[in-house]
């Protein structure tokens, strides 16, 4: 009879150890969904009184743009945000990604668009390093949404030609110089690298010298509006991939893959340091 008494007490013991952790569990995950914590949310939601960012040495880095600046082709995930403050603090420099706001299909007018957010704009104000990559979406209208370069366009999309790799210019142009003087003006102190566009389609007959021009043109036009403010840098991408698209494209013939976000990235660090 003991021994049944001293069972059935461990047993109730147990059963309300087990309940006392299955509700402590549940109030950490209300807790999570409630107040959720990590790099996804430090440094970009307005907080109630705009403190400036503190002076220690650390480099405050902020990604903004389109898929590229998204990492979107990187199947770590990374993209040459993440990858750039990872050669940073492997070299000894105190580096952090504050925000990521790269957005898939973002053109220059998006941008402009979503530089008038409040979260972007703290953002911006909080770093003291912007990564910026803009207008492929203007220049290759269309391509993202193609499974490959090859591909047939589906209806309703525009079939990417060489008269419509010209067309953007020069207004898109006219609208980054609007985006690198939004970012100065938010952000006077800040260093701001924009990176340069490449040819994703230079491998093709058709597309090879119009997608060349197109991109060359484009560069110079962004270099000619970096070249009036001293804290701005262009990091050319155009060498990078050109003759090797198949080691650094991803699998859509657009997107950079890991290496060739790798590669971006190399050059984003030596025009940072």
């Amino acid at each position: 009879m003991n021994n049944a008494k001293w069972i059935w007490r461990s047993v109730w013991i147990v059963s309300i150890a087990a309940t006392l952790v299955l509700i402590t569990g549940f109030v950490y995950a209300v807790n999570d969904v409630l107040y959720p914590k990590g790099e996804a949310l430090a440094g970009v939601l307005p907080q109630a009184t705009e403190a400036p960012a503190p002076e220690d040495g650390t480099l405050r880095i902020v990604a903004l743009g389109d898929s590229l600046a998204k990492g979107t082709g990187d199947n770590s995930g990374k993209g040459f945000a993440k990858r750039t403050v990872d050669r940073l603090t492997s070299g000894g420099a105190k580096a952090e990604l504050i925000g990521n706001m790269g957005i898939n299909g973002l053109t220059t007018a998006g941008l402009q668009t979503k530089l008038k957010e409040e979260g972007i704009e703290y953002a911006v104000k909080q770093a003291n390093v912007v990564l910026v990559s803009i207008g492929g979406n203007d220049l290759f209208r269309g391509s993202e949404l193609l499974n490959g370069a090859n591909a047939a366009p589906e209806e309703g999309m525009e079939e990417i030609t060489p008269e419509s790799l010209l067309a953007a210019l020069p207004e898109a142009p006219k609208r980054l110089d609007g985006i690198l003087e939004r970012i100065a003006g938010l952000n006077p102190k800040a260093k701001i690298y924009y990176v340069g566009l490449y040819n994703p389609f230079g491998d093709l007959e058709k597309l090879l010298t119009p997608g060349n021009q197109a991109v060359t043109a484009w560069n110079n036009a962004a270099m000619d509006l970096i070249n009036k403010h001293p804290n701005m840098t262009l990091v050319p991408t155009f060498d990078l991939f050109s003759g090797h698209l198949d080691s650094y494209l991803y699998t859509d013939h657009f997107h950079p893959n890991g290496d060739g976000y790798e590669r971006i990235s190399e050059r984003i660090v030596q025009a940072i340091r």
